[in-house]
């Protein structure tokens, strides 16, 4: 009759629930030798936003937007700076850096659409469910976006609004026209750009809250052209305090008080534009926060 092998001699098991980087007993022994070589450090904003910062820049969708955007601002500027400087030898003494307004029109539409993609396209992909569970906190996820967002937006704008105001000022030389002050040359560029940038920032907020990007789209794009385009058709009298407000208050008039070109002598003026955007962006920002507290991902 065979004898039976000897039992395994048993050890103590780890204690997997010592603190994070403690040391860990080695196996048959009472004595910690093992060390982490994993350092542990506690997370925070600047994590986060290093980690959007990595996601933008590597997305397609941010290289076509902003690719088109440079297109458009700094295209549509130069051209429209060579059509007034070869057809009107009289500029009548009006700001160069106003001839940016137009391209800046139409390239709001590109930072419109990247505020939108840069949190709806998650929810599309679920590409948000792996963003939650690396970090948990989702107020700091959005803050994350909003802040690395805002900084490439303002900063994109205010390179190509800056380079497309030396071209006018250039082109439009010995065409009478006025010679910009240092008031109008901080409008024209860092207001601008400021300016852009939140309305970028509050695209951001709306995909946020509508977790749509053709949705949120849709609503930015009507947001900007429809109180413009409503107040055209207002031909009745009885509706001449709404149409005037809805010219002031309309982006496109906002976006031209910057350059002095409003199309209404009353209403906002200065800088009061930024400060309208300013609050609605936060406000904006501070219901995308509520929701995505309460809601499921």
């Amino acid at each position: 009759m065979s004898t039976p092998p000897p039992p395994i001699p048993q050890t103590a098991a780890p204690d997997w629930q010592a603190a994070p980087g403690a040391a860990y007993p080695a196996p048959g022994s009472t004595h910690s030798g093992y060390h982490s070589p994993i350092p542990v450090v506690r997370t925070h904003l600047g994590h986060a936003i290093a980690s959007e910062w990595t996601k933008i820049k590597s997305v397609r969708s941010t290289m076509w937007t902003l690719g088109v955007f440079v297109l458009l601002v700094v295209g549509i500027g130069l051209l429209t700076g060579l059509v007034v400087s070869g057809s009107d030898p009289d500029a009548g003494g009006e700001s160069p850096l106003s001839l940016g307004f137009f391209g800046l029109l139409l390239g709001g539409m590109c930072v419109i659409t990247l505020g939108v993609l840069t949190t709806a396209s998650e929810y599309g992909t679920g590409m948000i469910r792996t963003t939650m569970v690396a970090c948990p906190s989702r107020g700091r996820v959005l803050a994350a976006k909003a802040v690395v967002f805002f900084l490439l937006a303002f900063v994109v704008t205010l390179v190509c609004a800056t380079l497309i105001g030396f071209l006018h000022v250039a082109l439009l030389e010995g065409h009478n026209a006025k010679e910009p002050s240092g008031e109008e040359w901080l409008k024209g560029t860092v207001g601008i750009s400021l300016y852009l940038a939140l309305l970028g920032t509050l695209s951001l907020a709306v995909g946020s809250i509508i977790r749509h990007s053709a949705g949120a789209i849709t609503i930015m794009i009507g947001a900007v052209l429809a109180p413009l385009v409503i107040a055209l058709f207002m031909f009745s009298s009885s509706l001449q305090d709404v149409q005037q407000a809805l010219f002031e208050y309309s982006i496109p008039n906002q976006m031209s008080i910057f350059y002095a070109n409003s199309l209404s002598e009353s209403g906002p003026s200065g800088w009061d534009p930024l400060w309208i955007m300013l609050v609605a962006t936060a406000a904006a920002l501070g219901g995308a926060f509520a929701l995505l507290e309460k809601r499921d991902v």
